[in-house]
């Protein structure tokens, strides 16, 4: 993929969303080997909470698909905990496809909407 489309992409998409504190902002960042979510509260500019692949305990038996499901999963139980269910899901201009869509999907089955 073509880094020049993808930031091109992701200044498009963030155009159209910016996350409060009722309704944060999920970032997705996807590299060749790991994957990062990001709450985020643009009005304040402050990252709420993070989760990676590198806090999972059992991250270098599993697929990489695996690991954007469990780390979609783990961003929603820590959303679980402070209270917040309703989010605005960010790609990052990245495609909606493969590893962010698993991160999204894992979201979801952990309790968040968007």
């Amino acid at each position: 993929m073509d880094r020049a489309a993808r930031i091109r992409r992701k200044k498009i998409v963030r155009g159209k969303i910016a996350g409060v504190k009722s309704r944060p902002r999920l970032n997705v960042f996807r590299s060749s080997k790991h994957i990062y979510a990001a709450l985020i509260d643009d009005s304040l500019g402050k990252t709420l909470f993070s989760a990676s692949e590198k806090d999972l305990k059992q991250a270098s038996k599993i697929t990489k698909m695996e690991k954007a499901f469990s780390v979609g999963k783990a961003i929603a139980e820590k959303a679980g905990k402070k209270g917040l269910k309703k989010i605005v899901f960010d790609r990052a201009g990245y495609l909606y496809h493969g590893r962010v869509k698993r991160l999204a999907e894992g979201a979801r089955e952990g309790g968040l909407e968007f």
